[in-house]
């Protein structure tokens, strides 16, 4: 059994890493890395179900975010030994800055804090865009994707004009490379690596409509035969319904993808 660390340890850890002020839902640890503020929410000391840590990858990561909405599920998974990690990498939307970003926090947990290769990735809303544009360019090191009501298209949310300027392009230049960016043409990788997904996602959605999203990755996924499912709950939009936050169905599919268990999708 490998003893965790202190968390005074923690705070001081190797690459710079420093306190931040940010606030968590739940007792965690705050750092910096590679200039960002990042967090990790692990379980108490248990004998380890591998010799990997699992832990599942929380988007967006932003000042309130994570907030008490999600303290339900990450108790289940805090539970069953799966600690929970995220980095703010503001509003990036899928940009490469973003991806950056994301790459310093996963090499930083593989690499120093001995977590597993493979997190579930749990994205809400417009984490959808971040966690979907990181997993595109490593679909191998990707155990599962989650969303709820996740934004998978950049074309309905932010649009292209607002997405722009984090993108450093103009909306002229990110229309023409869209398909390079938006989540919804990268999916082949994933497909391929035979990554299971499964989303949750509310039928009068107008911020991010579930037709121009969750529903079109399914197509297209399916189409490619990868492992996907869409759960569309009626009459619900893009709202604080604690049924997001208290998805059985959705959480057992992170808890068992993050411990390798057999929790395919439905579909390919």
């Amino acid at each position: 059994m490998r003893t965790p660390l202190p968390v005074f340890a923690m705070l001081s850890f190797a690459c710079g890493l420093s306190a931040q002020s940010k606030s968590l839902p739940l007792p965690g640890t705050v750092f910096t890395v590679a200039g960002r503020t990042a967090f990790v929410i692990e379980p108490a000391a248990t004998e380890r179900v591998s010799t990997q840590r699992p832990w599942v990858w929380y988007a967006p990561t932003l000042k309130r975010l994570p907030a008490k909405a999600e303290v339900w599920m990450f108790k289940q998974f805090l539970a069953a030994g799966i600690s929970i990690a995220g980095v703010d990498v503001g509003e990036s939307y899928g940009s490469p800055n973003g991806r950056a970003g994301y790459e310093a926090l996963y090499r930083h947990l593989t690499n120093k804090r001995g977590y597993a290769d493979k997190p579930v990735l749990l994205a809400r809303s417009r984490g959808g865009l971040m966690l979907y544009a990181w997993a595109a360019a490593h679909p191998k090191s990707v155990g599962g994707i989650a969303g709820i009501y996740p934004v998978c298209n950049i074309a309905s949310y932010p649009g292209i004009d607002r997405a722009a300027g984090a993108y450093g392009m103009s909306p002229a230049n990110l229309r023409e490379q869209l398909r390079r960016h938006n989540p919804i043409d990268r999916l082949t990788g994933l497909a391929r690596a035979r990554v299971p997904i499964l989303h949750i996602h509310g039928d009068q959605d107008t911020v991010v409509p579930s037709g121009k999203n969750s529903e079109l990755l399914r197509k297209r996924y399916t189409a490619l035969g990868g492992p996907v499912d869409v759960i569309v709950v009626k009459d619900k939009g893009h709202d604080m319904w604690r049924g997001w936050f208290e998805s059985r169905r959705l959480t057992e599919f992170v808890i068992k993808r993050a411990l390798g268990k057999p929790e395919p999708a439905k579909g390919g």
